[in-house]
C-alpha cells in the first residue's frame, strides 16, 4: 500500500552519489503494447507552418502514426513534388497537458529514419511555454538527427542565454542509428543534465552551468515530451524525394525518479 512504499523508501540519494542511476525507480513508460496511440499521455500537434524552421511538413492528426507488435512507428511521406510547406506529411506527438516530469531518468529506445532531408528528434519543452514562451521555457533536445549525416546524432540545450544557433550542443558518431534501435537518454538533477546513448554510464554530453538562473538553467520546472520527423528546414536541409516513405519506430518511452 502506499503507507508501505513510502517507509520502503529509506534511501536518500543524491546527483553526486555513484549509485544515483541505480536507485531511481520506473515511475512511467508508454511501452506502446496496444493498437493506437494512448490519448492519456500523448496529442498530435497539427498544421503545416515551417514551425519556426522553414520545415516543410504539414503535421496531421495521428494519420502518420501507428501502433503494433509493441512499436510506435511515426512515417513521413511525400505528397507532392512541390518542396513547399505541406509537400510531405509526418507527425508531431506531445504529451504536453497530460505527462510532465521534473528531474530524473528519461530514456527511448528508438530506430531512426534515413535519407536526406529528414530530421528526427526526441526532445522536451518546459511545460509551462504557454505563459512564458520559448526559449524562456527551456528545451532539452535528448535527440536529434539528420539523414544527410547518417551516423551523426546530437543532444543540445536551449534557453534564453543561447538559442537558435545554440554553442550548447554535442555531437557523437552512431554508425547504426538508421538501422538499429538504441537507447536514448537524458539523466536530469537539480545540477546537470546528462546525455547518454544505450546505458546511463555512457554519457557524451553534459550540461552544468556555474551560473544556474532564469537565463541558463530554466530546467528548475516540468518538462513535456515531444517525438517527430520533421522534413527539410533550417537542420533538415536538402530533400531527396526518393527515400518517402520514412519511419521511426519507438520501442518504449521510461522515465525513472526517486
Amino acid at each position: 500500500d502506499k503507507y508501505t512504499f513510502k517507509k520502503e523508501k529509506t534511501i536518500t540519494i543524491t546527483e553526486n552519489d555513484p549509485n544515483y542511476v541505480n536507485n531511481l525507480k520506473l515511475v512511467w513508460s508508454d511501452e506502446f503494447e496496444g493498437s493506437s496511440v494512448n490519448t492519456n499521455s500523448w496529442r498530435f500537434e497539427t498544421g503545416a507552418t515551417g514551425w519556426g524552421n522553414n520545415e516543410l511538413q504539414n503535421y496531421t492528426n495521428g494519420d502518420n502514426a501507428a501502433v503494433a507488435n509493441g512499436l510506435l512507428t511515426i512515417t513521413a511521406r511525400k505528397v507532392n513534388n512541390d518542396h513547399k510547406v505541406g509537400s510531405y506529411t509526418s507527425t508531431r506527438m506531445v504529451s504536453l497537458g497530460k505527462k510532465d516530469f521534473l528531474y530524473g531518468r528519461m530514456e527511448i529506445r528508438a530506430k531512426l529514419p534515413k535519407g536526406k532531408g529528414t530530421w528526427p528528434a526526441i526532445w522536451m519543452l518546459g511545460s509551462n511555454i504557454n505563459s512564458v514562451s520559448w526559449p524562456a521555457c527551456g528545451e532539452i533536445d535528448i535527440l536529434e538527427h539528420v539523414g544527410s549525416n547518417p551516423t551523426m546524432v546530437q543532444s543540445a540545450i536551449h534557453t534564453p542565454s543561447s538559442y537558435g544557433a545554440t554553442v550548447n550542443v554535442k555531437q557523437t558518431t552512431l554508425s547504426t542509428a538508421e538501422s538499429e534501435f538504441h537507447n536514448y537518454g537524458l539523466i536530469w538533477t537539480e545540477q546537470y543534465l546528462k546525455f547518454y546513448i544505450d546505458t546511463p554510464d555512457n554519457v557524451f554530453y553534459t550540461y552544468s552551468p556555474t551560473t544556474k538562473n532564469s537565463s541558463t538553467w530554466p530546467f528548475d520546472k516540468p518538462c513535456f515530451f515531444i517525438m517527430n520527423i520533421a522534413i527539410g528546414g533550417n537542420m533538415g536541409g536538402e530533400v531527396d524525394d526518393s527515400i518517402f516513405p520514412q519511419d521511426m519506430v519507438i520501442d518504449y518511452v521510461r522515465v525513472y525518479q526517486e
